[in-house]
């Protein structure tokens, strides 16, 4: 029992020492997200006009006319909208609420070839936090 007992204490002890994970700094949380954004998400494959090398990154994520459509007849959105500095009418807490559940902040959802993302909250948060901070440029 006294074995027990002093296990016990051990570990409470050694539980309150534990230290928690610190939240990531904005720099590091955006940083996290540029990653995601550019080489998980695959957001510049709609989201960014394309060149016959690839996305023309010096219009990343401003929105473009999709290169590719299905075969066969169905809903379908043949442009991708810009989301840079945030897509139209977005907070950053609204996209974050729309990575996690494909839903729109209207209650609507997008036609394909948008995926219905269901992202967990961290990564979510970052991707939205590299979103906002990339430049729209004026058309």
């Amino acid at each position: 029992m006294l074995k027990l007992l002093f296990g016990a204490a051990a570990l409470a002890v050694l539980g309150a020492c534990a230290q928690q994970p610190a939240e990531p700094t904005r720099e590091e949380l955006v940083a996290r997200g540029e990653y995601l954004v550019n080489n998980i998400g695959g957001c510049n494959d709609c989201h960014t006009p394309m060149t016959p090398q690839g996305p023309d990154m010096a219009k990343a994520l401003q929105g473009s006319t999709l290169i590719f459509a299905p075969l066969v007849d169905m809903p379908w959105a043949p442009t991708a909208p810009s989301i840079a500095g945030l897509p139209a009418n977005y907070t950053e807490e609204q996209l974050v609420a729309f990575m996690q559940t494909g839903v729109r902040p209207d209650g609507s959802r997008p036609l394909p070839p948008m995926p219905p993302f269901r992202l967990n909250e961290d990564d979510a948060r970052a991707m939205a936090a590299y979103i906002a901070t990339v430049p729209r440029t004026a058309e």
